[in-house]
């Protein structure tokens, strides 16, 4: 689109885009949504290991209190070791 003094800005592409679709429609967001069946949720409760649970809310405490600290050496050797099997 050429600009020049004697050509009104007012012929925005997008703006006649948004003008065709619709303002609603822009508007409108969209969210994700995940569904579990009552029979899935059930199972994955009666699965759940009472000493991991323990182990990943104790993780949790420390990651909120900021004491938990990843080695990134750690993190490296073990995504070397899976990519290279």
């Amino acid at each position: 689109m050429k600009v020049n003094p004697y050509q009104s800005i007012q012929q925005n592409v997008y703006k006649k885009q948004v003008d065709k679709v619709g303002k609603n429609e822009f508007a409108r967001k969209k969210q994700d949504e995940v569904q579990i069946s009552s029979e899935a949720f059930q199972r994955q409760q009666e699965t759940q290991d009472p000493e991991r649970v323990k182990k990943v809310e104790a993780l949790k405490q420390q990651i909120e209190s900021g004491q938990y600290k990843v080695d990134p050496k750690a993190v490296a050797a073990k995504f070397y070791d899976h990519w290279n099997q």
